[in-house]
């Protein structure tokens, strides 16, 4: 095992795109880069679960079985869609500052910390590619001559905070799209955007095989 070299590794698999990474894009266009970066706190705890069963060797008997991962896709699915379908139909953005002489853009109080920290946990706890990650390829990073709780804990750490990095990256080019948005008609289309790609990730969880 050699955290270091595993640094990378864990930054490049967080970085890759899914529903968690847009959650922190969107978080950071509508609530800001520093409660985006506290929002991950779910999703680094959802994960940390995950971590915890595939250390204990329970990770590979959910991957093994057809009916666990159904349905978490399942529930991953359904959550997906429901955001989606609830972002399409939006037509509110909080705390936007307009240009002059444009109409009005309804608002609303910011979103509680606690409702983002909750939607990143869900999104990571139904999220059956988190169970791949932790139960298969996370082992291959283990060295059998060394104490494997040891390792989980420390390459653990490692990804944990890998992903505190992808919300990082994420959440800034959210704040700087929010620069653009100035209009309602800017508004309904930016809600639009964000229901969609719920909405397609939700299918394409649905399409998702072990």
């Amino acid at each position: 095992m050699d955290a270091v070299l595993f640094a990378p590794v864990a930054v490049a698999i967080a970085l890759t795109p899914g529903p968690n990474n847009f959650c922190s894009l969107n978080n950071g266009i509508r609530a800001g880069v520093g409660r985006a970066m506290v929002a991950t706190i779910g999703r680094v705890v959802a994960f940390a679960i995950f971590l915890t069963i595939s250390a204990v060797g329970l990770g590979a008997m959910l991957l093994a079985s057809e009916g666990a991962f159904t349905a978490v896709k399942w529930m991953g699915a359904a959550y997906l869609f429901w955001l989606g379908w609830r972002a399409w139909r939006s037509r509110e953005f909080g705390g936007l500052e307009l240009i002059e002489g444009v109409e009005p853009v309804t608002t609303r109080e910011p979103v509680k910390l606690r409702s983002l920290i909750a939607q990143e946990f869900l999104l990571g706890i139904t999220n059956p590619k988190a169970i791949i990650l932790f139960a298969a390829v996370f082992p291959q990073f283990i060295d059998p001559a060394q104490p494997a709780a040891h390792q989980f804990m420390v390459l653990g750490s490692v990804y944990l905070l890998a992903e505190f990095v992808a919300t990082a990256v994420y959440a800034t080019c959210g704040r700087q799209i929010r620069r653009l948005i100035r209009t309602q008609r800017g508004v309904v289309r930016l809600n639009k955007a964000t229901g969609g790609f719920f909405m397609g990730a939700g299918g394409l969880l649905l399409a998702a095989n072990r």
